[in-house]
C-alpha cells in the first residue's frame, strides 16, 4: 500500500511545475487530484470532488512572499519567491486532494490511511533525487560519451548543445509517457478547467460552467510554457560557462540552477503580457505543448475549478485584498 501511494504521489510531484499557473499578483492555480487550487494574491482555496461526488475545499490565508522578503520583488529573485511558494502550495494541495480522495469512509471499522507528512517529505527527496539525476546527471552523461565516441562532438559547444537537446527529448517522452496513465489524464482535464475558468475570470464575463466552457485550455502564463523555456534558457547558459570537466560541468549546472528559473520566469512574464507581438512568440512552444498537459474538462471538472476560484475570491474580500486582472 505505501508503494502503490509512494508512486502516485511521486508521479505527480513531477508535474507540479508543468500544473502551475500563474504569478503572485495575480487569480491562478493548480491541478490536484480530482480537484483545483486556486489563489488570489492572499489567499487560496482547494476544492476537490470525492468518490461519492461530494465536494470538498480548504480555504487557508496566504501571504506574499514579496511582501515578507523585499528582495523578492526584484527582477530574477522574484521568479524564485514565486516558484518556491507556488511548489509548497503545490505540495499542501496535493497533500489535501490525495487525503480526499482516499477518505471514502470506513471499511470494517477502520478508517482509510491517510497521505503523512513524512510520506510526503519522503516522496519530495526522493524526486528532487530523480529531478537531479534525469534532466541533470543523465544528459550530461550521455553528452559526454557521445563525444568521446564521435570526435566533432567533443568540444565544449557542442558538448552543451547536445546535453541540451538530451534534456529536451527527456523531458518530452517523460512528459508524453505520463500522459498515458489515467490518474494523469484525468488530472490534466481539471488543468483544463483550472485554464479556463482563469480566462473567464480575467475576461470580466461572469463566472459560470457555461461560459468558462467557451475559453481555450491553453494559457501563456502556465508551467508547461515555464517549463519548457526554462530547458532551452538553460542550454543557452550552460553554453556561456568557459569550464570543461565532467563534475565540474555538474556542478555548475546545479549552482546555476536558481539562475535559470529566475531568468526564465522573467521572460514568460515578459511574454505572456505581450501576446499577439513578436515577443509573444517566446511563449508559442509552451502552449503548443500544453496539447497534452490540459485536456478539455467536462462540466462537473469545471463547476469543481469555479468553486475553488470562489472560495479563494471570498477569503480574499474578507482580507481586504484587491483581486487584480492580468
Amino acid at each position: 500500500m505505501f508503494l502503490s501511494q509512494f508512486l502516485r504521489l511521486s508521479a505527480h510531484v513531477q508535474m507540479l511545475p508543468i500544473l502551475e499557473g500563474g504569478e503572485e499578483i495575480l487569480v491562478g492555480g493548480q491541478a490536484v487530484l480530482e480537484g483545483v487550487m486556486m489563489r488570489a494574491p492572499h489567499s487560496y482555496c482547494v476544492a476537490v470532488r470525492k468518490a461519492d461526488g461530494q465536494m470538498v475545499t480548504e480555504e487557508k490565508p496566504l501571504h506574499r512572499m514579496s511582501e515578507k522578503y523585499p528582495i523578492f520583488r526584484l527582477p530574477i529573485f522574484r521568479g524564485l519567491g514565486t516558484l518556491a511558494q507556488a511548489m509548497t502550495l503545490g505540495v499542501n494541495a496535493l497533500q489535501f486532494s490525495a487525503n480526499a480522495a482516499l477518505d471514502e469512509g470506513e471499511k470494517d471499522g477502520k478508517k482509510p490511511e491517510q497521505i503523512s507528512s513524512g510520506m510526503m517529505a519522503a516522496t519530495l527527496i526522493g524526486n528532487l533525487a530523480f529531478f537531479v539525476a534525469l534532466y541533470k546527471f543523465v544528459p550530461l552523461l550521455l553528452a559526454t560519451q557521445l563525444g568521446h565516441v564521435v570526435p566533432s562532438l567533443s568540444g565544449r559547444f557542442a558538448t552543451n548543445m547536445m546535453d541540451g537537446g538530451i534534456r529536451i527529448a527527456i523531458f518530452l517522452i517523460f512528459l508524453f509517457a505520463l500522459s498515458r496513465f489515467k490518474d494523469i489524464r484525468r488530472v490534466f482535464q481539471y488543468h483544463g478547467a483550472e485554464h479556463k475558468v482563469v480566462f473567464n475570470y480575467e475576461s470580466g464575463r461572469p463566472v459560470t460552467i457555461e461560459n468558462a466552457q467557451k475559453f481555450v485550455t491553453f494559457h501563456p502564463r502556465c508551467g508547461t510554457s515555464f517549463m519548457l523555456v526554462m530547458l532551452v534558457i538553460a542550454m543557452i547558459v550552460y553554453a556561456l560557462i568557459p569550464v570543461d570537466g565532467f563534475w565540474i560541468k555538474f556542478a555548475v549546472r546545479l549552482a546555476m540552477l536558481p539562475v535559470i528559473i529566475g531568468l526564465s520566469y522573467e521572460i514568460i512574464r515578459f511574454a505572456a503580457k505581450r501576446q499577439g507581438t513578436l515577443m509573444g512568440l517566446l511563449s508559442a512552444p509552451g502552449l503548443w505543448l500544453q496539447r497534452i498537459t490540459t485536456q478539455p474538462p467536462d462540466d462537473s471538472q469545471a463547476a469543481v475549478a469555479i468553486h475553488a476560484l470562489e472560495g479563494a475570491m471570498e477569503l480574499e474580500e474578507k482580507q481586504g485584498g484587491e483581486l487584480v486582472i492580468a
